[in-house]
């Protein structure tokens, strides 16, 4: 009897979760969250590849 009761209420924590997530999408932390393209640079725009810096000198957004 406690282990059905045990595995109805983690179905129920992971039954609120989905449903939170679906919801509130803005609310996951930025590791969660899907990224919105590749990174680009902010004075040019040209895509970086594996830098953390564009050749024209702006940083990435």
């Amino acid at each position: 009897m406690l282990f059905k009761t045990i595995i109805v209420f983690l179905g129920a924590m992971v039954l609120i979760a989905l449903v939170g997530r679906a919801l509130f999408p803005s609310a996951l932390p930025k590791v969660l969250r899907k990224r919105e393209g590749p990174p680009r640079c902010g004075k040019c725009g040209r895509y970086l590849i594996g830098q953390k810096t564009c050749d024209c000198g702006g940083k990435a957004k």
